[in-house]
């Protein structure tokens, strides 16, 4: 999966890069060029006539400031930060002179899209390249002022140095000569950096965030920010049913009356995105507001408005019990040959709930057509995937929409297809004045694609010695993929069917198992309820929840310590020994984490009904793996089923880590997402929509349950892994196995609710 789809988002195709720099404009230009230009025209004359619109890499002026473009959403990862950290740490130049800018959906810039943890992990190469490349043609140019030969020369901080004598940046972007091509061939020989050379990335460099100030000082601009002179406010009717509602009428005699109100408009969309929907408008959004509470709409519902949560859970059940419903995934062995000959086995069942996004800045965008594009104002993450449902929606060509960026106010997967922009679109296009739409925060719920309920089912089979013969996961849910981007579905491992890799990664672990087997079923009574939405750490923030909880479930059986059990497992043989540059020693770092954590809570004191368990995580994807290992310690309370988790630890060896605050805060903030996930907050659906519409009966964690955290980053050379989200992954199963070794309750519903603790209690 990760093969198919890097091959259509990385930013630029690695086989046939070529860079240009130049001078332009009074300043210097770093530039993508398409190798079938390259000798065509000369870098300056390229960059002078803008010929073929390059991208951007980075500009520096004369007076040595540097400008690097950032195609990435910023929505608190500091990815702009990191970016530039990248291209600065390869350019040797000053970080005090450093700023970034966001870019907008210019087809110059190719496939936009901030997810999956990919940023730093897809960017790093190509930005160092960038950099490198930079630094040698000021290493030229500056070698020719000097008078000496380039290779009597280095670059330390915004400097060219030779012996004694030494230029600035700012002296030779004014007086040097620039135009240069390296071909696609130079390019991927360009001498990056050693890891003992990097001066701005690496854990023990420690640089201000460029993003931070704007944040703190008001100064940043999100998407609701946007005001557009002559704009009318809008809001939304959210129907009975995401998909087949229809209107067959509308009152609005009662809105007439609100001050402000400016009528409504029923949408037709042709790219079917939303249906059955009404827009309210106004001339002002507190009048919006009051103007849609007091419409009276009749529909025509679709056929899921009865379904409820539990009708999903059953169908997942029944689909995981079918052994022949899914896709293959996993298929290592002869799993049906060791569960025929098996003298024992074990099987259990796990759920997670309906789990909400609940970002802080609700959806909104503002739509306006000008100078014959379409112009859409608003954060989101997944430019490539939103443009072609407006295009169609409008009826226009793609190249005739433009997504301008601005920070996202929270993202977590929810700002990835722009489904909101539809509607404001189509709301200015009927009205022909630009239209900022904004939801409010039940609005923002009821739209939500929501993680899907899931179930899984796991069966292990053993030996007459007692051993673990084999093992096989079945696992039910809502597809993402197949509801938003279903031309990156992927085929069976045996050939037959398709599944959502997003939706299965994490069941493809770094155990080795002769014999193990692994089906990836959709949930069509999800799929067809709601869209089904990527949400932080995806299908592994779910899978894992299961298959690290189980592992414990056989460890216990067999009578194992479940951390020699994994240790026993994480071999690093055969497949699990990973390749360059991404997973370089495989499950051995994976097994070097759980060692250390193990050893960080070994001499901890457990009170009474307190327990410690552990879990190992890979990220978000094996192609891309962060190895995490993580410890929860728990306290239950007998009495009423409370669980408390007093600390979470967790060791991470994430290769070279870029921008170590930001991965401080990245893993902080996962693990609490993580552990708000595990334990407090869900949804249900109930009449075909969720019941839980704002935070009064929607229950994230609360800072008052917030843990204390131990986070400690492995020291690393190897290859950037992204970690946005990995850290979510490994809590759940973390804190159930804690749990279990506390009061002996094998929990296994997520989140996991006192009652059912005390029912286990009792049991």
């Amino acid at each position: 999966m990760k093969k198919l789809f890097q091959k259509n988002t990385e930013t630029v195709d690695l086989n046939r890069r070529s860079f240009m720099i130049s001078t332009a404009t009074a300043g210097l230009v770093m530039a993508f060029a398409p190798a079938l230009f390259s000798g065509e025209l000369s870098a300056k004359e390229s960059i002078a006539k803008q010929s073929f619109s390059p991208t951007i890499w980075w500009t520096m002026n004369q007076q040595g400031e540097v400008v690097v473009s950032i195609a990435k959403a910023e929505m608190g990862q500091h990815v702009g930060t990191a970016l530039a950290r990248i291209v600065a740490d390869e350019l040797e130049c000053d970080w005090d002179k450093v700023s970034i800018t966001y870019v907008d959906t210019h087809e110059k810039w190719g496939y936009m899209v901030t997810g999956g943890s990919w940023s730093v992990f897809q960017s790093f190469k190509p930005l160092s390249q960038a950099g490198a490349a930079g630094r040698i043609a000021l290493i030229d140019a500056g070698a020719s002022m000097l008078g000496v030969k380039p290779e009597q020369c280095h670059a330390s901080k915004g400097r060219i140095i030779a012996g004694d004598k030494s230029l600035s940046y700012a002296d030779i972007v004014k007086n040097g000569e620039f135009n240069r091509t390296f071909s696609s061939e130079e390019v991927a020989k360009l001498p990056l950096k050693p890891a003992n050379k990097r001066h701005l990335t690496g854990l023990k460099q420690d640089f201000k965030a460029l993003d931070i100030p704007a944040k703190t000082n008001g100064t940043a601009v999100y998407g609701i920010d946007v005001e557009l002179e002559g704009m009318v406010y809008a809001r939304p009717v959210i129907p009975p049913t995401r998909y087949g509602s229809e209107v067959t009428q509308v009152d609005d005699s009662a809105a007439k009356a609100i001050k402000g109100y400016k009528g409504f408009e029923i949408l037709n969309d042709p790219s079917n995105t939303v249906q059955g929907w009404v827009v309210v408008l106004a001339d002002n959004y507190p009048s919006a507001i009051k103007a849609v509470d007091a419409l009276k709409v009749t529909y025509k519902k679709g056929q899921t408005a009865n379904v409820t949560e539990a009708d999903i859970q059953s169908l997942g059940e029944k689909l995981c019990n079918d052994s022949n419903a899914g896709t293959l995934f996993v298929n290592e062995g002869d799993t049906a040959k060791m569960q025929a000959e098996a003298t024992q086995s074990l099987e259990s069942l796990y759920t997670t709930a309906t789990a909400s996004h609940y970002q802080l800045e609700p959806l909104n965008a503002v739509a306006e057509f000008k100078q014959d594009k379409w112009i859409i104002h608003t954060g989101n993450q997944w430019q490539s995937l939103t443009l072609p449902a407006l295009a169609k929606a409008l009826e226009v060509e793609q190249n005739n929409v433009i997504i301008r960026p601005y920070y996202l106010g929270g993202g977590f997967g929810r700002r990835l297809f722009g489904d909101w922009t539809v509607p404001a679109a189509l709301t200015a296009k009927a009205i022909g004045k630009p239209v900022k739409l904004v939801f409010t925060r039940a609005d923002d719920s009821l739209f939500d694609q929501s993680r899907s309920a899931s179930t899984a089912k796991l069966t292990a089979s053993f030996n007459e010695n007692g051993e673990l013969s084999a093992m096989e996961h079945a696992f039910a849910a809502g597809w993402p993929t197949k509801a938003m981007a279903p031309g990156f579905l992927s085929p069976g491992v045996d050939g037959n069917g398709k599944f959502d890799a997003f939706s299965a990664s994490g069941a493809d672990h770094w155990y080795s198992m002769d014999n193990h087997r692994a089906r990836a079923i959709n949930n069509e009574l999800a799929q067809s309820t709601f869209t089904p939405g990527w949400l932080r750490s995806v299908g592994p923030g779910w899978i894992a929840w299961s298959l690290e909880s189980f592992i414990d479930e056989i460890a216990h059986k067999q009578r194992i310590d479940p951390v020699e059990f994994r240790l026993s497992m994480l071999d690093g043989k055969g497949k699990q020994a990973g390749k360059a540059p991404e997973s370089v020693g495989g499950a051995l770092r994976l097994n070097a984490v759980l060692k250390k954590v193990s050893a960080k809570v070994a001499n901890v004191k457990l009170g009474e009904n307190e327990g410690i368990g552990f879990s190992v995580s890979s990220g978000q994807e094996r192609n891309m793996p962060a190895w995490i290992a993580t410890a929860a310690h728990v306290h239950v309370n007998k009495s009423d089923g409370k669980i408390t988790l007093k600390k979470l630890y967790a060791v991470v060896d994430a290769g070279l880590i870029v921008h170590p605050d930001g991965a401080l805060a990245q893993l902080e903030g996962s693990l609490l997402w993580g552990t708000s996930l595990a334990l407090h907050e869900s949804n249900n659906y109930q009449n075909g929509q969720v019941a839980a519409t704002n935070f009064n009966t929607y229950l994230p964690l609360r800072m008052q349950d917030v843990p204390d955290m131990d986070i400690e980053f492995v020291q690393s050379d190897e290859f950037p892994m992204g970690l946005g989200e990995p850290g979510v992954i490994g809590v759940a199963p973390a804190i159930g196995n804690a749990v279990f070794n506390a009061v002996g309750v094998r929990l296994r519903n997520l989140p996991m609710k006192p009652n059912e603790l005390k029912a286990g209690l009792s049991a």
